[in-house]
């Protein structure tokens, strides 16, 4: 099943973890995939990797809190490739801290690149994507949903990004371009970014995982590629009318 031939993708945050899933799965249906993360060592990695078993993917350094760098990953693309067809804006970070633990530069960290590199990749991609048309896939999470006490920053990123990507989905659809935007949640999964965080809390680590575990119906966390599979749903033809929508894949963790 190729749902992506020919085009062209673009997922941040990726040298591991959901991304990086995304990523095999992109390319595995067709697409050309460009990684980006931080960690330039890791993404390159990871992208010869997945050059290997046959797929087309590379990988680009890129601090997802920096403009000007949106500019110039995004532009490479379409220089390289013709046009962006789809963006996934999956870079994030994460602590466990109260309110009252969390310092100043702690939120301002977080709204950065959860939050604020969303705006700006989001708004650059419709640029380059409102004549020919695209899809922005922002990853949000759970947490945009219910309130944890040990993570109100990331609470309130989340949220933001899910309220962010109605807004401009929303105004994209009116303006008659052809450009659609929603959100992914997933909930806990088997990522790197979830065990540091848990990690984070010390000796309270053990009792944060088992508590969380026993929360969720399916009785277990997500791997990577059961979250990136939906995300594709969202990115494929498949989803063509939903805009601004929100999909949540928990294994029923907010239902109960």
């Amino acid at each position: 099943m190729k749902r992506f031939e020919g085009k062209t993708v673009l997922i941040t945050g990726a040298a591991r973890g959901i991304g990086l899933a995304a990523a095999e799965q992109f390319a595995s249906e067709g697409a050309a995939v460009t990684i980006t993360d931080i960690d330039e060592g890791e993404a390159v990695d990871a992208a010869e990797r997945l050059r290997q078993t046959g797929l087309d993917v590379e990988a680009r350094r890129q601090d997802v809190t920096d403009e000007t760098e949106w500019t110039e990953v995004i532009g490479a693309i379409v220089a390289a490739r013709g046009n962006l067809d789809i963006l996934v804006n999956n870079a994030g970070a994460a602590f466990l801290k109260t309110v009252e633990e969390t310092s100043v530069d702690d939120w301002r960290r977080l709204m950065a690149i959860n939050l604020e590199s969303v705006f700006l990749g989001t708004r650059t991609a419709i640029t380059a994507m409102k004549e020919k048309g695209g899809v922005i896939v922002n990853v949000a999470s759970i947490a945009a949903n219910i309130a944890e006490p040990l993570f109100p920053a990331y609470n309130a990123t989340k949220a933001g990004v899910a309220m962010f990507t109605k807004a401009a989905a929303v105004n994209c659809a009116r303006q008659g371009w052809p450009v659609r935007i929603n959100s992914l949640h997933p909930g806990y999964c088997e990522t790197k970014l979830v065990a540091d965080a848990v990690e984070g809390l010390g000796d309270a680590a053990a009792d944060f995982a088992a508590t969380t575990v026993a929360a969720i119906p399916l009785g277990r966390m997500a791997t990577p590629y059961e979250i990136a599979r939906p995300l594709l749903f969202l990115a494929s033809d498949d989803a063509a009318y939903m805009v601004g929508s929100e999909l949540v894949v928990d294994g029923g963790y907010i239902a109960i």
